[in-house]
């Protein structure tokens, strides 16, 4: 719900700014749309699932499609808000939702392993490719 919400809040600032206008970012709030809408029915699969192999093999690929959206979720908002997203509003210097959206996602691709450190252990879990050669200690 709350990537929902924050889809929805993005939607509301380009209606009210009128960047809902501009056929590139209608585009690219459709595709947002229907990256929610596949990560959604994705969860639902790999729970209603009961081949415990496809759902680790899911779940892998799980944390990078989600944070991969977020982080372009956070920067849409920001386009659609422009400079007025640069600032913080009041004394307290408290972000608003999309700014703070914009600023958090970039965190959704480092925590719980990288997004590059994930695609290593999709290749070396999910797929039972050789692992990455290490370095010597």
């Amino acid at each position: 719900m709350q990537f929902r919400n924050e889809l929805d809040a993005v939607i509301a600032a380009a209606r009210a700014n009128g960047k809902a206008g501009d056929p590139v970012v209608r585009q690219r709030i459709a595709g947002a749309e229907i990256g929610l809408r596949l990560m959604r029915y994705g969860a639902l699969r790999m729970l209603s699932g009961t081949d415990l192999a496809a759902i680790d093999g899911a779940a892998l690929t799980y944390k990078i499609q989600w944070a991969t959206w977020r982080r372009d979720l956070g920067e849409l908002a920001m386009d659609v808000l422009g400079q007025d997203g640069e600032l913080a509003q009041g004394h307290e210097y408290r972000w608003p939702t999309l700014p703070n959206l914009y600023l958090f996602s970039r965190s959704d691709t480092i925590y719980g392993g990288t997004n590059q450190i994930q695609r290593n252990l999709i290749a070396e879990r999910g797929l039972a490719l050789p692992r990455e050669p290490r370095g010597q200690a």
